[in-house]
C-alpha cells in the first residue's frame, strides 16, 4: 500500500544530490512525498551574474527547489525557517537562526509537527557526520531522530554514501576525467584519503535508482546557481553519471547489523 515519506534535508540541492533517485522512484511508485529543507542555503556560493537585480541568493534557491520538486514529482515541500551554517569553522555557523546554533529540541518539534501532519512511514535523514561533517548535515542527523522519536516515525534511514564504491570509481574513472577537464580530487579529493559516507559493511539498504537517475540528474540541472554545467555533477558524460549515481545508500536506524534490503517501504 502507498505511504507517505518525508525526506529532510539541510539545504536546496541536497535533496537531488543525496536523495534524488530514491525520491523519484517512491513518487512513481503511488507513495507521497514530502521534502523539508531547514534552510534556505543563504551562505552557497553563486558566481556573479547568476543572481537577477534585487534578487537575493535564498529566493533564487527556493524557487530552485520549487522547480527540482516538480521534476522529482514531490508532493509537498516546507521549509523549516533556519538560516545556512556555512561550511565548518566559518563565522556563520555561530550566527544567530543558524541550524546549527538552534535548540535541536525546538527544531525536532518543527519538524515532528510535519511528520504528525502527514503520517509519515518512512523518514529520510544523514548518517551521524552528515557525509562530509558539514554543520547542517550533522544538525538534519540530530533534529531527525529525535524528531522520529517525537512522532513516532516508524522507519528512519540515514542517507550516506558507500565509501568503498566512491573510492573504487574516483580509482577507475580518474584518468577518464582528467581528459574530460573533470577535476575529481579537486571535488572529491583523494581517492586513498576518502572519509566520507560508510564502509559497505555498515549499510543496510541499497536502493537501486537506475530507472530514475535522468530525473536525478534533471533535478541537479534545477540548482543551477549551485551545481552549474561545469560541475562535477554536471560535467561527467550520461553514462558515467549513471554508473555513479544509479544506486543510493542508507542505515536504518535500529535495523539488524546483518540487514540486507532493497528499499525504504516494507514489503507487503
Amino acid at each position: 500500500m502507498p505511504g507517505t515519506l518525508v525526506s529532510f534535508h539541510a539545504h536546496p540541492d541536497d535533496e537531488a544530490i543525496q536523495t534524488g533517485g530514491t525520491i523519484a522512484r517512491a513518487a512513481a511508485d503511488g507513495h507521497r512525498v514530502v521534502l523539508v529543507v531547514a534552510t534556505k542555503g543563504e551562505h552557497g556560493e553563486v558566481d556573479d551574474g547568476v543572481l537577477r537585480d534585487g534578487e537575493t541568493l535564498a529566493e533564487r534557491r527556493v524557487a530552485e527547489t520549487e522547480a527540482a520538486a516538480r521534476i522529482l514529482g514531490i508532493h509537498r515541500l516546507a521549509f523549516l525557517g533556519y538560516t545556512d551554517s556555512g561550511m565548518a569553522g566559518t563565522p556563520e555557523n555561530d550566527a544567530p537562526g543558524s541550524f546549527w546554533r538552534a535548540d535541536p529540541e525546538e527544531a525536532a518539534g518543527r519538524l515532528a509537527a510535519i511528520l504528525r501532519d502527514e503520517d509519515a512511514e518512512v523518514l529520510t535523514i544523514y548518517d551521524s557526520h552528515g557525509g562530509y561533517d558539514h554543520p547542517d548535515h550533522i544538525q538534519v542527523h540530530r533534529v531527525g531522530a529525535r524528531a522520529a522519536e517525537l512522532a513516532g516515525t516508524p522507519r528512519v534511514y540515514e542517507a550516506t554514501m558507500n565509501r568503498d564504491e566512491v573510492r573504487r570509481f574516483m580509482i577507475e574513472m580518474g584518468d577518464e576525467a582528467d581528459t574530460r577537464g573533470i577535476d575529481t580530487r579537486e571535488e572529491l579529493g583523494d581517492p586513498d584519503e576518502l572519509t566520507m559516507g560508510t564502509p559497505a559493511d555498515e549499510i543496510t539498504t541499497t536502493v537501486d535508482v537506475s530507472a530514475h537517475v535522468d530525473t536525478k540528474r534533471s533535478a541537479l540541472s534545477a540548482h543551477a546557481s549551485q551545481v552549474d554545467e561545469s560541475s562535477f555533477f554536471l560535467a561527467m558524460p550520461h553514462e558515467h553519471f549513471r554508473m555513479a549515481f544509479g544506486t543510493e545508500w542508507f542505515i536504518r536506524r535500529g535495523a539488524a547489523a546483518d540487514t540486507h534490503e532493497d528499499w525504504l517501504f516494507p514489503g507487503p
